[in-house]
């Protein structure tokens, strides 16, 4: 498990980035809507492409999860978003797709969406175009297969990306979706202490924002009942 762990590559910072490419990151200023400027200036830069950071709706706050391996907390997780009503997005890589089949059918049942983080979590500014429609496309076809769904987002490993790896995924009928909201949740043997992270994510809520969470962090299984309420009671749909 902890060879697997070190290979999915969950760690932004580990993730080599190449000259021509960028790591993204929301930033740390904010707007007058306490909007991260760098996910806004991205947003506006790369919508053409397909990409977004925000949702479409203001109103709207998304809760995604990326899926690189499981780590026993992500059905407590769904628990939690059936008890209140949510609909998430699970990205999901090639190996958790094929390894955890009752929680991705699970995640399907109630009414969730599956997202597409790669066959084999490979940074796409790396790989010719013909690689990248590889490494997308295989798991859209096996998730296709398997379970009979059709996935349609896709989130870059590692959060690189570059104008050329956008407009193919573009080109693949994959919408881009990166995130507005963020904490390092997936440091597991140095997980936030629970109330300061659910305090820290609440004050991040900005209109349109779209989470990035991890479903192996345990304090986020701790705290995502109390979270979608502070959200909600601060006027968000989530």
């Amino acid at each position: 498990m902890k060879a697997w762990i070190m290979t999915v590559c969950m760690m932004l910072s580990l993730c080599a980035v190449p000259v021509s490419a960028a790591g993204y990151g929301q930033g740390k200023a904010r707007d007058a809507q306490n909007r991260p400027a760098d996910a806004a200036a991205f947003q506006e830069e790369y919508a053409a492409s397909g990409a977004c950071a925000f949702t479409d709706d203001p109103q709207r706050i998304l809760l995604t999860f990326d899926q690189g391996y499981e780590n026993g907390y992500t059905a407590t997780i769904l628990d939690t978003l059936r008890e209140k009503g949510v609909r998430a997005v699970f990205f999901l890589t090639g190996d958790y797709a094929k390894r955890e089949k009752a929680l991705v059918q699970r995640m399907i049942d109630e009414g969730h969406c599956l997202g597409n983080h790669g066959m084999k979590h490979r940074a796409l500014p790396t790989l010719p175009p013909a690689e990248t429609e590889e490494e997308i496309m295989s798991l859209h076809r096996y998730v296709l297969d398997e379970y009979g769904y059709e996935m349609q987002y896709f989130r870059p490993p590692c959060g690189e990306y570059d104008a050329d790896a956008l407009k193919t995924v573009q080109s693949l009928g994959y919408r881009t979706v990166f995130w507005s909201a963020a904490h390092v949740d997936w440091l597991t043997d140095q997980q936030p202490e629970p109330f300061h992270a659910l305090e820290r994510l609440t004050e991040m809520a900005h209109p349109g924002a779209i989470y990035l969470l991890h479903s192996v962090s345990e304090t986020n299984a701790q705290i995502l009942d109390d979270l979608i309420d502070n959200l909600r009671a601060a006027g968000y749909t989530v």
